[in-house]
């Protein structure tokens, strides 16, 4: 049977669990001094613990052993998107994401997007519970929303590229991915990129690709893009 797993993000320097982990722990899962139960840092480890103070404000544990939760891949995987104007949308993409296996999400401001600022803070929620749920000891990272001009110029250590519907010669994703290599996809919003987006994105090494025959919505789009580099890496 999994255990209950508790997001303990500072548990290197603080045996205390956060607020709202202990009230999970002591109030709803009845868990009392002596119990052992699963913390992990969001960073890549698990912490076997026992608690040796049961409070619903101040539940302390004693580290019992530390687990380094082995990488099952070899590769990174971000995926830049603009949100869209019904943010449920992103944040379901967010959660399937999270399950599946990414490492950066990076909201990216379009000229067309309908959304200009997001909530990071309960995005970063959904986050933890997805890998909570999916038993994951590494949360993804996600950035603050930022101009689409600023991100383009960003330096990347793999394979850059860009799902867009205006028609031009675009390989699709399966045929272009190389095994093995960090990437990085951009998806536009609603009403997809201005064509000098796409310019800028070709400029700054970005390859046009094609998700299929299919116009997805942007929260489709990119969670087929997330899901195909993991299979294509298998």
């Amino acid at each position: 049977m999994e255990k209950t797993i508790f997001f303990t993000p500072d548990i290197l320097s603080s045996v205390e669990l956060p607020v709202e982990e202990a009230l999970h722990c002591i109030r709803v899962l009845r868990k009392k001094e002596g119990d052992e139960i699963l913390l992990t840092d969001g960073k890549g480890f698990f912490y076997d613990a026992e608690i040796i103070q049961a409070d619903p404000k101040h539940c302390i544990v004693n580290i019992l052993k530390t687990i380094e939760q082995p990488k099952n891949r070899n590769f990174n995987l971000q995926i830049a998107f603009a949100p869209t104007k019904n943010i449920d949308r992103i944040e379901w993409f967010a959660e399937k994401a999270t399950e599946i296996g990414i490492d950066r999400f990076i909201p990216v401001l379009c000229q067309h997007s309908e959304r200009k600022e997001i909530k990071v803070r309960r995005i970063e929620k959904i986050l933890v519970a997805a890998m909570k749920q999916s038993q994951k000891a590494l949360l993804p990272q996600l950035d603050e929303i930022r101009p689409f001009s600023e991100f383009v110029k960003q330096e990347f250590d793999g394979q850059k590229f860009i799902a867009h519907c205006y028609p031009q010669e675009k390989a699709l994703l399966k045929d272009i991915y190389r095994k093995g290599n960090n990437a990085l996809i951009l998806i536009g919003p609603e009403g997809d990129f201005s064509e000098k987006e796409v310019k800028d994105a070709l400029n700054n090494g970005f390859v046009p690709v094609s998700l299929g025959e299919s116009r997805l919505r942007t929260e489709t789009a990119a969670l087929v893009a997330c899901h195909a580099i993991h299979v294509l890496n298998w």
